[in-house]
């Protein structure tokens, strides 16, 4: 069977298609006498072949792609990674992350965690054709997204390094638009971003979390020969504390040392005549996930 020939403008349309080499598109065209589909997934095959060999290589670079709707009732944080800060720059690179943050939309609630890690899902074939094209391993450890609960507010620091992503209650559309309501979404996304807080609440601390420091408290105390209500005063004490480091609302304001985040809510809420709060948050930040 006669072998076709392969033009120039073939090879070019395959390689804007895939962004594979010159030379592989040119092979994978001839290999498939012309057929463009075909061509497409010997090349497919190579570059996901390429994906794992590249895969033992540490991808701790990257950055923090960030979407959320104009009426902030939905919004997603992804980490994707890459060898190097130069790729991370790249226009290929931030196409991903934007290709990245579509998919996870278009998912909706089916965007999980098997579903990201799929290796014939979209997410993988999205990185695959990328590690193919600019030669790195690259992957997409994790993703936050909030939808339908309430007002969803970011803030993306350090150049896309580190991403916040904070959902409030009882937020009205007529406050939402309020000055004094964007600048405490921003303030409480900074404060997160800052001192990395890990629960909404005091109730949300999990009790064998609690049970454990109470009992390092305890333990500290015991040969001190204070009475035990002496002992349950302290260790109520030292909980504070211990609140004060890990509850958002507890922490002291990184605006104002004076107030806790609980007074900077309250009097945003005076201002505003409201009843807002913070139900959940997320702080991602390159790397971390590879540590």
């Amino acid at each position: 069977m006669a072998t076709i020939a392969i033009t120039a403008d073939q090879v070019k349309k395959l390689r804007e298609q895939t962004g594979a080499g010159m030379m592989e598109c040119k092979t994978a065209l001839t290999e498939a006498n012309g057929d463009f589909e075909e061509a497409n997934t010997i090349l497919r095959k190579r570059g996901l072949a390429s994906a794992a060999k590249k895969a033992g290589r540490t991808a701790s670079e990257g950055l923090i792609g960030h979407r959320v709707s104009n009426d902030h009732s939905s919004g997603t944080l992804v980490e994707v990674n890459c060898e190097s800060d130069f790729v991370a720059r790249t226009p290929d690179f931030q196409q991903l992350l934007e290709d990245v943050l579509t998919e996870i939309e278009k998912a909706g609630d089916g965007a999980t965690e098997a579903w990201l890690k799929n290796p014939d899902g979209p997410i993988q074939k999205l990185v695959a054709v990328k590690i193919a094209k600019l030669g790195e391993n690259m992957a997409v450890p994790r993703f936050v997204r909030y939808a339908g609960q309430g007002y969803v507010g970011q803030y993306i620091h350090l150049g896309g390094k580190l991403g916040v992503q904070v959902e409030f209650s009882g937020v009205t559309p007529a406050i939402s638009s309020r000055e004094e309501f964007t600048t405490l979404v921003k303030e409480i996304a900074m404060q997160i971003a800052a001192v990395s807080p890990k629960f909404a609440s005091r109730q949300s601390v999990p009790a064998d979390m609690l049970e454990k420091e109470k009992a390092i408290y305890r333990a500290q105390m015991e040969n001190s020969g204070k009475p035990d209500h002496v002992i349950n005063k302290i260790v109520e004490g030292k909980l504070a504390s211990f609140y004060s480091q890990v509850v958002l609302p507890d922490q002291e304001s990184i605006r104002d040392p004076k107030m806790t985040v609980s007074q900077v809510l309250a009097a945003a809420n005076k201002a505003l005549g409201a009843s807002v709060s913070v139900t959940r948050f997320a702080r991602l930040k390159v790397g971390e996930a590879a540590q």
